[in-house]
């Protein structure tokens, strides 16, 4: 799992990461790291993993905005 940190927040990258392995990887991330909200997730130019990441998300009642496309932010959830 490509993860990091920056500016004191921590990243999930989604580049190189199967459309299939997307579920699991969102929320081992969310959950591994949900004392140190918010959370960013990066998704990239894919329209498709946008989708996929934000229905997860919604789905979970998981808290999340868009400050542009391709990044998730995960507020609260």
């Amino acid at each position: 799992m490509p993860v990091f940190e920056e500016r004191g927040i921590t990243h999930l990258d989604l580049h190189g990461i199967r459309h299939s392995d997307v579920d699991s990887e969102v929320l081992n991330f969310v959950y591994k790291f949900q004392d140190a909200l918010p959370l960013i997730i990066i998704c990239g130019n894919s329209s498709k993993m946008v989708e996929i990441v934000t229905n997860l998300l919604v789905n979970s009642e998981i808290n999340f905005s868009s400050p542009r496309f391709g990044i998730l932010r995960i507020e609260s959830f």
